[in-house]
């Protein structure tokens, strides 16, 4: 079917009391490998790319991929532009055919985040495209931005960030982290019902690889509509392709370590969408 946008596929797991997982991808592979298992567990389910990743090709070339699989898909698909960092890559994306948007401003002040989100927001929506902003910040790295610990996000400015942009989504800090987690990860997931209690759009929950099953269960319970996973991809991308080197070093075929570490993202995508309680969702 066509690419959808983000809007209708996050308010319909608002409703349903589920989670959309939303998967960065950074190749042709893990393109098919996201989509396969969307089709598998007939869930709905978005593709992100990142700006370091955009960078790698282009805006264009990953819109052609997952458009090109979306449209022999039976199951809805969306490509979002996550931590975009500023207007001119938002409408870039749009431009280019993405069918939802991040704008990034948590790294500066409140008000100059609005400002950055709302013409964003402005941009976009005249155009049908939903907008996913950021308030409080998510720690670890994410591309070339990297965040000193955590600042959790304060319902009330939630609450005045979301009438001040008219922003469709948002994420919130909640003391997770982007990559992998150095301790144990201390999150506050009563933030999250306090944060619904005062906000009407869709949650995100950002910086999820590395989390427990539980956490992320109870994190879509409470009210997170769109669960990130990037990181631990990735992983299960390249360490398959190490498997392989290693067990049959003479292999020099790219199809050969392009299938095995399609089926390895494949098997952990279909594995996230369960504990995201998107299986079976897709309309």
């Amino acid at each position: 079917m066509p690419l959808v946008t983000s809007k209708e596929m996050l308010l319909e797991a608002q409703k349903g009391g589920y989670a959309v997982g939303a998967f960065n991808v950074e190749n042709m592979e893990m393109v098919l490998a996201v989509i396969a298992a969307a089709e598998e567990a007939k869930a709905p389910v978005m593709l992100q790319t990142t700006p370091s990743t955009v960078k790698y090709a282009s805006l264009d070339m990953y819109v052609a991929m997952v458009k090109a699989r979306a449209a022999k898909a039976t199951v809805p698909v969306c490509i979002h532009l996550d931590h975009g960092t500023d207007f001119e890559l938002a409408a870039a994306a749009i431009e280019a055919g993405y069918t939802s948007v991040m704008i990034d401003g948590s790294h500066d002040s409140f008000e100059d985040n609005i400002s950055k989100t709302k013409a964003v927001v402005d941009e976009a929506q005249a155009k049908g495209i939903p907008v996913e902003a950021e308030l409080g910040k998510v720690g670890g790295k994410e591309d070339d931005l990297v965040s000193e610990g955590n600042a959790n996000t304060d319902p009330q400015e939630a609450k005045e960030f979301v009438e001040r942009t008219g922003v469709d989504s948002l994420a919130i800090g909640i003391g997770t982290a982007h990559g992998f987690y150095v301790g144990e990860p201390v999150l506050d997931k009563e933030l999250v019902s306090k944060v619904k209690e005062v906000v009407s759009i869709p949650l995100v929950l950002h910086g999820a690889s590395g989390l427990s099953d539980s956490d992320v269960s109870e994190c879509v319970r409470r009210g997170m509509c769109k669960v990130n996973f990037a990181t631990e991809l990735r992983v299960a991308y390249t360490d398959a392709m190490k498997k392989l080197a290693k067990e049959a070093p003479d292999t020099f075929d790219p199809k050969k370590y392009g299938t095995v570490s399609m089926e390895a993202v494949k098997e952990l995508v279909k594995n996230r969408m369960n504990v995201c309680g998107c299986v079976g969702k897709a309309k």
